[in-house]
Protein backbone atom coordinates (compact mmCIF):
# COMPACT_ATOMS: atom_id res chain seq x y z
CA UNK A 1 0.00 0.00 0.00
CA UNK A 2 1.20 3.66 -1.09
CA UNK A 3 0.65 6.72 1.29
CA UNK A 4 -0.08 9.49 -0.45
CA UNK A 5 0.64 12.39 1.14
CA UNK A 6 -0.95 15.94 -0.01
CA UNK A 7 1.28 19.37 -0.18
CA UNK A 8 -0.01 22.76 -1.03
CA UNK A 9 1.71 24.53 -3.91
CA UNK A 10 3.71 27.36 -3.78
CA UNK A 11 1.92 28.84 -6.62
CA UNK A 12 0.26 32.10 -5.30
CA UNK A 13 -0.87 33.81 -8.87
CA UNK A 14 -4.97 32.70 -8.26
CA UNK A 15 -4.31 33.69 -3.93
CA UNK A 16 -5.28 36.55 -2.33
CA UNK A 17 -3.42 36.96 1.06
CA UNK A 18 -4.23 39.48 3.78
CA UNK A 19 -1.36 40.31 6.00
CA UNK A 20 -0.98 41.92 10.05
CA UNK A 21 1.56 43.93 10.71
CA UNK A 22 1.75 44.91 14.36
CA UNK A 23 3.89 48.51 14.93
CA UNK A 24 5.00 47.50 18.28
CA UNK A 25 8.69 47.15 18.11
CA UNK A 26 8.71 48.64 14.71
CA UNK A 27 12.17 48.25 13.58
CA UNK A 28 11.43 44.37 13.10
CA UNK A 29 8.07 44.29 12.28
CA UNK A 30 8.92 46.15 9.65
CA UNK A 31 11.39 44.06 8.26
CA UNK A 32 9.24 41.11 8.83
CA UNK A 33 6.60 42.60 6.51
CA UNK A 34 9.53 43.69 3.66
CA UNK A 35 10.13 39.78 4.43
CA UNK A 36 6.64 38.60 3.89
CA UNK A 37 5.93 40.95 0.88
CA UNK A 38 9.16 39.75 -1.08
CA UNK A 39 8.03 35.89 -0.20
CA UNK A 40 4.35 36.51 -1.37
CA UNK A 41 6.07 38.75 -4.49
CA UNK A 42 8.50 35.05 -4.89
CA UNK A 43 5.25 32.62 -4.98
CA UNK A 44 3.86 35.21 -7.28
CA UNK A 45 0.68 36.88 -5.60
CA UNK A 46 0.02 40.15 -7.62
CA UNK A 47 0.58 43.29 -5.21
CA UNK A 48 -2.86 44.08 -6.19
CA UNK A 49 -4.42 40.71 -4.59
CA UNK A 50 -2.72 41.84 -1.24
CA UNK A 51 -4.15 43.68 1.64
CA UNK A 52 -1.96 45.18 4.74
CA UNK A 53 -3.62 46.12 8.23
CA UNK A 54 -1.27 47.94 10.72
CA UNK A 55 -2.26 47.50 14.56
CA UNK A 56 -0.62 48.72 17.32
CA UNK A 57 0.39 45.83 19.16
CA UNK A 58 0.47 41.84 19.48
CA UNK A 59 -2.53 41.35 21.21
CA UNK A 60 -4.60 43.41 18.36
CA UNK A 61 -3.23 40.86 15.83
CA UNK A 62 -5.74 38.56 15.51
CA UNK A 63 -8.79 40.66 15.79
CA UNK A 64 -7.27 41.89 12.39
CA UNK A 65 -6.37 38.43 11.02
CA UNK A 66 -10.01 37.16 11.82
CA UNK A 67 -11.41 40.47 10.13
CA UNK A 68 -9.29 39.07 7.49
CA UNK A 69 -10.07 36.00 7.68
CA UNK A 70 -14.09 36.41 7.08
CA UNK A 71 -13.66 38.24 3.68
CA UNK A 72 -14.53 36.67 0.86
CA UNK A 73 -11.51 38.27 -1.31
CA UNK A 74 -8.80 36.78 1.28
CA UNK A 75 -7.83 33.49 1.00
CA UNK A 76 -5.19 33.16 3.99
CA UNK A 77 -3.86 35.82 6.48
CA UNK A 78 0.51 36.13 7.57
CA UNK A 79 0.47 37.45 10.96
CA UNK A 80 3.24 39.89 11.49
CA UNK A 81 4.80 40.99 15.43
CA UNK A 82 7.30 40.77 17.29
CA UNK A 83 7.29 40.72 21.52
CA UNK A 84 10.66 40.36 23.78
CA UNK A 85 10.79 39.53 26.90
CA UNK A 86 11.23 41.74 29.32
CA UNK A 87 11.29 41.71 33.46
CA UNK A 88 7.39 41.14 34.08
CA UNK A 89 4.95 38.36 33.33
CA UNK A 90 3.97 40.59 30.37
CA UNK A 91 5.18 39.09 27.70
CA UNK A 92 4.02 35.47 28.86
CA UNK A 93 0.04 36.68 28.39
CA UNK A 94 0.53 38.94 25.40
CA UNK A 95 2.45 35.91 23.25
CA UNK A 96 -0.01 33.65 24.59
CA UNK A 97 -3.10 35.96 23.40
CA UNK A 98 -1.40 36.36 20.29
CA UNK A 99 -0.69 32.86 19.62
CA UNK A 100 -4.16 31.66 21.07
CA UNK A 101 -6.00 34.55 18.98
CA UNK A 102 -4.73 33.55 15.40
CA UNK A 103 -5.16 29.73 16.23
CA UNK A 104 -8.89 30.84 17.01
CA UNK A 105 -8.93 33.42 14.07
CA UNK A 106 -7.82 30.45 11.52
CA UNK A 107 -10.27 26.94 13.16
CA UNK A 108 -13.06 29.46 13.48
CA UNK A 109 -12.84 30.74 10.09
CA UNK A 110 -11.65 27.65 7.94
CA UNK A 111 -8.84 30.02 6.63
CA UNK A 112 -4.85 29.57 7.31
CA UNK A 113 -3.50 32.43 9.59
CA UNK A 114 0.03 31.60 8.94
CA UNK A 115 1.78 32.95 12.83
CA UNK A 116 4.42 35.12 12.06
CA UNK A 117 4.92 36.83 15.49
CA UNK A 118 8.59 36.52 16.75
CA UNK A 119 8.39 35.70 20.77
CA UNK A 120 12.07 36.26 21.60
CA UNK A 121 14.13 36.62 24.58
CA UNK A 122 16.15 39.85 23.71
CA UNK A 123 16.93 42.23 20.80
CA UNK A 124 19.28 40.42 19.50
CA UNK A 125 17.34 37.35 18.36
CA UNK A 126 14.26 39.79 17.03
CA UNK A 127 16.69 40.89 14.81
CA UNK A 128 18.26 37.81 13.57
CA UNK A 129 15.20 36.64 12.43
CA UNK A 130 13.87 39.53 10.43
CA UNK A 131 17.13 39.84 8.35
CA UNK A 132 16.14 40.24 4.65
CA UNK A 133 16.68 36.92 2.94
CA UNK A 134 15.39 33.04 3.40
CA UNK A 135 15.84 33.38 7.31
CA UNK A 136 13.52 36.39 7.47
CA UNK A 137 10.25 34.85 9.72
CA UNK A 138 8.16 37.15 8.09
CA UNK A 139 9.18 35.44 4.31
CA UNK A 140 8.57 32.22 5.67
CA UNK A 141 5.68 32.84 7.33
CA UNK A 142 4.25 34.31 3.68
CA UNK A 143 5.08 30.87 2.21
CA UNK A 144 3.24 28.58 4.65
CA UNK A 145 0.40 31.10 4.16
CA UNK A 146 0.21 30.19 0.17
CA UNK A 147 1.11 26.61 0.98
CA UNK A 148 -1.89 26.00 2.96
CA UNK A 149 -4.36 28.07 1.31
CA UNK A 150 -3.64 26.10 -2.03
CA UNK A 151 -3.58 22.69 0.15
CA UNK A 152 -7.01 23.76 1.23
CA UNK A 153 -8.03 24.53 -2.36
CA UNK A 154 -7.19 20.99 -3.18
CA UNK A 155 -4.18 22.63 -5.45
CA UNK A 156 -1.55 20.13 -4.78
CA UNK A 157 2.65 20.33 -5.47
Amino acid sequence: MTTTIARGSLDGHDLKIGVVCSRFNEPVTERLLEGALAGLAELGVDEDHTVVCSVPGAIEIPLAAQALCVRDDVDAVVALGAVVRGETSHYDYVCSMAADGCLRASLDSGKPVAFGVLTCDNDTQAFARCEPGENNKGREAAHVAVELANLLRGNEA
